[in-house]
C-alpha cells in the first residue's frame, strides 16, 4: 500500500524577509509563524500522514514554502529552479530528501524556471501556471519528464496572483475551487466551482472527503461543509502576509510505497 508522506520544513529565523509580490508588506510575527507552522504539522499527522522534515535553509526567508522546490509525479521528483533567483538554493536539502526516500530524480535546467506552486495536479491531468515565476521553458521541461509516465499537460495563464495554486485547488472528486477576481481563465478547468473568499481557494486533501484549509475563510468552510467534506482549519495568518497559502507549506507524497 502507498504510505502518506509529507515533507515540511521549518521556518526560517529570516521568515520576515520573505519576498512579497501582489501583496503590501505586513509586519511578521516570526515566534507567531513557528506556532502556527506546529500546528500545522500536527494537522498533518493527526490525519496520518508522516511529516519528513527537510532540513532547515536558515539564510533562505522563503524556504519553510516547501512546494514550491519539487514537484512529485508517481514516484518521479522534479526539482524545480525558482523563479525568484534567490529562492535556488532551497532546493539542495529537499533533492537530498526525496533521494533518501527512494525517489527517482529529474531536474528544471536553464532557462527553465518552474515554482512547484504553479502546479496542480488533478488524477493524470497536471496544470501548469505560466506567469510571473513559472516561465515557458519550465512548462516545456516539465511536460517532457511527465508525460511519457502518462500524464497530461495543460498550461494555464497566471497574471493576478503570486502562483497557479494561489489561485485555485481542487476537491477529491476533481472539482476545481477558486475565487473568481483572482482567476485568468477559470473556463479552462472542466468541473469549476467558485468560493467567496480568496483564502478559500486552497484546500490540501487529507484522505476522504477531509480537507485542509486556512482559518481566514469560514465561509468557504461552511460552503464545503455542506456539500460534505470533513473540514479541518489552521490558523496560517503569518504565512498568508507572505503569499503563502496551506498547500505551500508540505509536499504530498501519495504515491510512494513503504
Amino acid at each position: 500500500m502507498p504510505s502518506k508522506k509529507a515533507l515540511v520544513r521549518r521556518p526560517s529565523p529570516r521568515l520576515a524577509e520573505g519576498l512579497v509580490t501582489h501583496v503590501e508588506r505586513e509586519k511578521v510575527d516570526v515566534g507567531l509563524a513557528l506556532e502556527q507552522w506546529d500546528a500545522y504539522v500536527e494537522a498533518l499527522r493527526t490525519h496520518g500522514w508522516e511529516t519528513i522534515e527537510v532540513d532547515p535553509e536558515d539564510d533562505c526567508p522563503d524556504s519553510v514554502f516547501v512546494e514550491d522546490t519539487v514537484v512529485m509525479y508517481k514516484n518521479v521528483a522534479l526539482i524545480t529552479r525558482p523563479g525568484a533567483e534567490s529562492r535556488r538554493m532551497e532546493t539542495v536539502g529537499v533533492e537530498e530528501a526525496v533521494a533518501r526516500l527512494g525517489c527517482s530524480v529529474n531536474w528544471i535546467w536553464e532557462p527553465g524556471t518552474l515554482d512547484g506552486g504553479d502546479v496542480l495536479k488533478i488524477g493524470d491531468t497536471i496544470y501548469v501556471g505560466r506567469g510571473g515565476r513559472t516561465n515557458a521553458a519550465g512548462v516545456q521541461q516539465l511536460r517532457a519528464a511527465f508525460e511519457p509516465l502518462g500524464a497530461r499537460v495543460v498550461a494555464v495563464p497566471v497574471s493576478r496572483v503570486l502562483h497557479l495554486k494561489s489561485a485555485v485547488t481542487a476537491l477529491p472528486d476533481g472539482t476545481v475551487i477558486g475565487h473568481i477576481p483572482k482567476l485568468d481563465r477559470p473556463s479552462l478547468f472542466p468541473g469549476f466551482l467558485s468560493v467567496p473568499e480568496e483564502s478559500g481557494s486552497h484546500v490540501v486533501l487529507l484522505g476522504g472527503h477531509t480537507l485542509l484549509m486556512a482559518a481566514s475563510a469560514p465561509k468557504t468552510a461552511e460552503l464545503l461543509t455542506d456539500l460534505g467534506h470533513e473540514v479541518v482549519t489552521v490558523d496560517i495568518s503569518e504565512f498568508e502576509k507572505l503569499e503563502g497559502c496551506v498547500t505551500c507549506l508540505s509536499v504530498r507524497l501519495r504515491e510512494l510505497y513503504a
